[in-house]
Protein backbone atom coordinates (compact mmCIF):
# COMPACT_ATOMS: atom_id res chain seq x y z
CA UNK A 1 0.00 0.00 0.00
CA UNK A 2 2.85 2.38 0.82
CA UNK A 3 4.45 1.70 -2.56
CA UNK A 4 1.16 2.38 -4.36
CA UNK A 5 0.77 5.60 -2.39
CA UNK A 6 4.22 6.78 -3.42
CA UNK A 7 3.56 5.95 -7.08
CA UNK A 8 0.22 7.76 -6.88
CA UNK A 9 1.83 10.83 -5.32
CA UNK A 10 4.56 11.02 -7.96
CA UNK A 11 2.09 10.51 -10.81
CA UNK A 12 -0.26 13.20 -9.57
CA UNK A 13 2.34 15.68 -8.31
CA UNK A 14 1.85 18.04 -11.31
CA UNK A 15 -1.92 17.86 -10.82
CA UNK A 16 -1.63 18.64 -7.10
CA UNK A 17 0.80 21.48 -7.75
CA UNK A 18 -1.56 23.01 -10.30
CA UNK A 19 -4.48 22.67 -7.89
CA UNK A 20 -2.62 24.50 -5.12
CA UNK A 21 -1.74 27.30 -7.52
CA UNK A 22 -5.39 27.60 -8.52
CA UNK A 23 -6.53 27.73 -4.91
CA UNK A 24 -3.98 30.41 -4.13
CA UNK A 25 -4.68 32.69 -7.11
CA UNK A 26 -8.45 32.21 -7.58
CA UNK A 27 -10.70 33.46 -4.77
CA UNK A 28 -13.52 31.28 -6.11
CA UNK A 29 -11.65 28.18 -4.96
CA UNK A 30 -9.61 29.34 -1.96
CA UNK A 31 -11.71 26.95 0.13
CA UNK A 32 -9.77 24.16 -1.61
CA UNK A 33 -7.06 24.45 1.02
CA UNK A 34 -9.56 23.49 3.72
CA UNK A 35 -11.28 20.57 2.00
CA UNK A 36 -8.45 17.98 2.36
CA UNK A 37 -7.89 19.09 5.96
CA UNK A 38 -11.57 18.61 6.81
CA UNK A 39 -11.53 15.22 5.09
CA UNK A 40 -8.50 14.12 7.13
CA UNK A 41 -10.11 15.42 10.34
CA UNK A 42 -13.31 13.45 9.69
CA UNK A 43 -11.22 10.33 9.11
CA UNK A 44 -9.28 10.98 12.31
CA UNK A 45 -12.56 11.09 14.26
CA UNK A 46 -13.23 7.55 13.04
CA UNK A 47 -9.79 6.15 13.82
CA UNK A 48 -11.06 3.68 16.42
CA UNK A 49 -13.94 2.55 14.23
CA UNK A 50 -11.65 2.10 11.24
CA UNK A 51 -9.07 0.19 13.28
CA UNK A 52 -11.72 -2.34 14.36
CA UNK A 53 -13.39 -2.71 10.95
CA UNK A 54 -12.68 -5.96 9.06
CA UNK A 55 -10.41 -5.61 6.04
CA UNK A 56 -10.24 -7.71 2.91
CA UNK A 57 -9.10 -6.97 -0.62
CA UNK A 58 -11.85 -6.39 -3.17
CA UNK A 59 -10.84 -6.65 -6.80
CA UNK A 60 -13.68 -4.41 -7.91
CA UNK A 61 -11.44 -1.69 -6.59
CA UNK A 62 -8.96 -2.54 -9.34
CA UNK A 63 -11.67 -1.74 -11.90
CA UNK A 64 -12.17 1.68 -10.31
CA UNK A 65 -8.39 2.28 -10.24
CA UNK A 66 -8.25 1.39 -13.94
CA UNK A 67 -11.08 3.83 -14.64
CA UNK A 68 -9.25 6.55 -12.69
CA UNK A 69 -6.04 5.91 -14.61
CA UNK A 70 -7.97 6.02 -17.89
CA UNK A 71 -9.39 9.43 -16.93
CA UNK A 72 -5.86 10.54 -16.06
CA UNK A 73 -4.50 9.51 -19.48
CA UNK A 74 -7.44 11.01 -21.39
CA UNK A 75 -7.27 14.25 -19.39
CA UNK A 76 -3.55 14.66 -20.00
CA UNK A 77 -3.90 13.81 -23.68
CA UNK A 78 -6.58 16.46 -24.10
CA UNK A 79 -5.07 18.97 -21.63
CA UNK A 80 -8.36 18.78 -19.72
CA UNK A 81 -7.50 19.72 -16.14
CA UNK A 82 -10.90 18.90 -14.68
CA UNK A 83 -10.71 15.29 -15.89
CA UNK A 84 -7.21 14.73 -14.50
CA UNK A 85 -8.22 16.21 -11.14
CA UNK A 86 -11.34 14.06 -10.89
CA UNK A 87 -9.24 11.03 -11.80
CA UNK A 88 -7.23 11.60 -8.61
CA UNK A 89 -10.32 11.20 -6.42
CA UNK A 90 -11.55 8.21 -8.44
CA UNK A 91 -8.16 6.51 -8.13
CA UNK A 92 -7.96 7.13 -4.37
CA UNK A 93 -11.42 5.59 -3.94
CA UNK A 94 -10.40 2.59 -6.04
CA UNK A 95 -7.20 2.03 -4.07
CA UNK A 96 -9.06 2.13 -0.76
CA UNK A 97 -11.63 -0.36 -2.05
CA UNK A 98 -8.97 -2.61 -3.57
CA UNK A 99 -6.77 -2.77 -0.48
CA UNK A 100 -9.24 -2.56 2.40
CA UNK A 101 -12.58 -3.83 1.08
CA UNK A 102 -16.24 -3.03 1.50
CA UNK A 103 -16.35 -2.30 5.23
CA UNK A 104 -13.69 0.40 5.07
CA UNK A 105 -15.22 1.93 1.94
CA UNK A 106 -18.61 2.19 3.67
CA UNK A 107 -16.95 4.11 6.49
CA UNK A 108 -14.79 6.41 4.36
CA UNK A 109 -16.79 7.09 1.18
CA UNK A 110 -17.90 10.53 2.32
CA UNK A 111 -14.39 11.72 3.18
CA UNK A 112 -13.24 10.65 -0.30
CA UNK A 113 -16.34 12.16 -1.97
CA UNK A 114 -15.67 15.43 -0.14
CA UNK A 115 -12.38 15.79 -2.04
CA UNK A 116 -14.38 16.55 -5.20
CA UNK A 117 -15.19 19.97 -3.72
CA UNK A 118 -11.53 20.97 -3.91
CA UNK A 119 -11.68 20.66 -7.72
CA UNK A 120 -12.59 23.79 -9.72
CA UNK A 121 -15.53 23.24 -12.02
CA UNK A 122 -14.83 23.46 -15.78
CA UNK A 123 -14.60 27.01 -17.09
CA UNK A 124 -17.30 26.36 -19.69
CA UNK A 125 -19.72 25.35 -16.91
CA UNK A 126 -18.71 28.28 -14.72
CA UNK A 127 -19.23 30.93 -17.38
CA UNK A 128 -22.38 29.27 -18.72
CA UNK A 129 -23.98 29.46 -15.27
CA UNK A 130 -22.68 32.87 -14.21
CA UNK A 131 -24.69 35.18 -16.48
CA UNK A 132 -28.05 33.42 -15.95
CA UNK A 133 -27.48 33.72 -12.21
CA UNK A 134 -26.64 37.42 -12.61
CA UNK A 135 -29.88 37.93 -14.54
CA UNK A 136 -31.90 35.97 -11.98
CA UNK A 137 -30.57 38.01 -9.06
CA UNK A 138 -31.24 41.30 -10.86
CA UNK A 139 -34.73 40.26 -12.02
CA UNK A 140 -35.88 39.14 -8.57
CA UNK A 141 -34.38 42.24 -6.94
CA UNK A 142 -36.17 44.58 -9.35
CA UNK A 143 -39.42 42.65 -8.84
CA UNK A 144 -39.16 43.08 -5.07
CA UNK A 145 -38.19 46.75 -5.30
CA UNK A 146 -41.05 47.43 -7.70
CA UNK A 147 -43.39 45.79 -5.20
CA UNK A 148 -42.16 48.27 -2.59
CA UNK A 149 -42.98 51.14 -4.93
CA UNK A 150 -39.37 52.14 -5.62
CA UNK A 151 -38.60 53.80 -8.96
CA UNK A 152 -36.39 51.19 -10.58
CA UNK A 153 -35.91 49.46 -13.92
CA UNK A 154 -33.55 46.87 -15.28
CA UNK A 155 -31.43 46.52 -18.39
CA UNK A 156 -29.95 43.04 -18.48
CA UNK A 157 -27.97 42.66 -15.27
CA UNK A 158 -27.89 46.43 -14.58
CA UNK A 159 -30.33 47.90 -12.05
CA UNK A 160 -31.11 51.57 -12.61
CA UNK A 161 -32.10 53.75 -9.64
CA UNK A 162 -32.81 57.50 -9.66
CA UNK A 163 -29.46 58.23 -8.02
CA UNK A 164 -27.33 55.31 -9.17
CA UNK A 165 -26.97 52.39 -11.56
CA UNK A 166 -25.84 49.10 -10.07
CA UNK A 167 -24.39 46.21 -12.03
CA UNK A 168 -24.90 42.69 -10.75
CA UNK A 169 -21.37 41.73 -11.74
CA UNK A 170 -19.90 38.28 -12.25
CA UNK A 171 -18.61 38.23 -8.67
CA UNK A 172 -22.15 38.99 -7.45
CA UNK A 173 -23.82 36.21 -9.44
CA UNK A 174 -23.76 33.96 -6.39
CA UNK A 175 -21.91 31.13 -8.12
CA UNK A 176 -18.76 31.74 -6.08
CA UNK A 177 -20.63 31.43 -2.79
CA UNK A 178 -22.65 28.48 -4.12
CA UNK A 179 -19.50 26.45 -4.76
CA UNK A 180 -18.22 27.02 -1.22
CA UNK A 181 -21.64 26.55 0.36
CA UNK A 182 -22.14 23.20 -1.38
CA UNK A 183 -19.05 21.92 0.40
CA UNK A 184 -20.27 23.37 3.68
CA UNK A 185 -23.73 21.87 3.18
CA UNK A 186 -22.28 18.44 2.49
CA UNK A 187 -20.13 18.55 5.63
CA UNK A 188 -22.88 19.97 7.83
CA UNK A 189 -25.40 17.39 6.63
CA UNK A 190 -22.99 14.51 7.15
CA UNK A 191 -22.03 15.61 10.65
CA UNK A 192 -25.49 16.54 11.94
CA UNK A 193 -27.92 14.15 10.22
CA UNK A 194 -28.08 10.49 11.28
CA UNK A 195 -29.69 9.18 8.08
CA UNK A 196 -28.49 9.30 4.50
CA UNK A 197 -31.74 10.68 3.05
CA UNK A 198 -31.58 13.64 5.43
CA UNK A 199 -27.91 14.25 4.61
CA UNK A 200 -28.70 14.24 0.89
CA UNK A 201 -31.74 16.50 1.32
CA UNK A 202 -29.79 19.02 3.38
CA UNK A 203 -27.02 19.00 0.79
CA UNK A 204 -29.45 19.59 -2.10
CA UNK A 205 -31.17 22.37 -0.15
CA UNK A 206 -27.89 24.27 -0.18
CA UNK A 207 -28.55 25.32 -3.79
CA UNK A 208 -31.84 27.24 -3.27
CA UNK A 209 -30.58 28.56 0.06
CA UNK A 210 -27.39 29.95 -1.52
CA UNK A 211 -29.34 31.50 -4.41
CA UNK A 212 -31.89 33.05 -2.05
CA UNK A 213 -29.19 34.52 0.20
CA UNK A 214 -27.39 36.01 -2.78
CA UNK A 215 -30.61 37.60 -4.06
CA UNK A 216 -31.15 39.01 -0.57
CA UNK A 217 -27.64 40.48 -0.65
CA UNK A 218 -28.31 42.22 -3.99
CA UNK A 219 -31.68 43.44 -2.69
CA UNK A 220 -30.19 44.88 0.52
CA UNK A 221 -27.30 46.40 -1.44
CA UNK A 222 -29.75 48.19 -3.70
CA UNK A 223 -31.78 49.46 -0.73
CA UNK A 224 -28.64 50.80 0.97
CA UNK A 225 -27.56 52.56 -2.21
CA UNK A 226 -30.95 54.11 -2.90
CA UNK A 227 -32.08 55.05 0.62
CA UNK A 228 -28.77 55.95 2.26
CA UNK A 229 -26.39 56.62 -0.61
CA UNK A 230 -23.92 54.00 0.69
CA UNK A 231 -21.29 52.91 -1.80
CA UNK A 232 -21.39 49.16 -1.24
CA UNK A 233 -18.49 48.55 -3.62
CA UNK A 234 -16.07 50.03 -1.09
CA UNK A 235 -14.49 48.22 1.83
CA UNK A 236 -15.39 47.13 4.42
CA UNK A 237 -19.03 47.26 3.24
CA UNK A 238 -18.40 45.00 0.25
CA UNK A 239 -16.72 42.31 2.34
CA UNK A 240 -19.42 42.51 5.01
CA UNK A 241 -22.14 42.07 2.40
CA UNK A 242 -20.28 39.10 0.93
CA UNK A 243 -19.84 37.48 4.34
CA UNK A 244 -23.54 37.98 5.06
CA UNK A 245 -24.36 35.43 2.35
CA UNK A 246 -22.46 32.73 4.22
CA UNK A 247 -23.86 33.74 7.60
CA UNK A 248 -27.43 33.78 6.30
CA UNK A 249 -26.99 30.50 4.46
CA UNK A 250 -25.54 28.76 7.50
CA UNK A 251 -28.42 29.98 9.69
CA UNK A 252 -30.93 28.67 7.15
CA UNK A 253 -29.08 25.34 6.90
CA UNK A 254 -29.07 25.05 10.69
CA UNK A 255 -32.83 25.71 10.86
CA UNK A 256 -33.60 23.22 8.09
CA UNK A 257 -31.25 20.70 9.68
CA UNK A 258 -33.05 21.03 13.01
CA UNK A 259 -36.40 20.41 11.27
CA UNK A 260 -35.02 17.31 9.57
CA UNK A 261 -33.70 15.94 12.86
CA UNK A 262 -37.17 16.26 14.39
CA UNK A 263 -38.57 14.04 11.63
CA UNK A 264 -35.97 11.37 12.41
CA UNK A 265 -36.83 10.91 16.07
Amino acid sequence: MLGLGIVLLISYLPVLSDLVQRWYHDDNYSHGFLVPLVSVYLLWRKKSELAQAPRSANWWGAVVVFAGMALFVVGNAGSEYFTTRVSLVVTVFGLVWLNFGNQIVRRTWFEIFLLLFMIPIPAVVYFSATFPMQLFASKVTVFLLDGLGMPVFRQGNIIHLPNESLEVAEACSGLRSLISLLAMGAIYGYVTQPRFWAQALLFVSTVPIAVACNVLRVFVTTILTYAFGIDTTQEPTHSIMGASVFVGAFIMLAIFGAILRRFQR
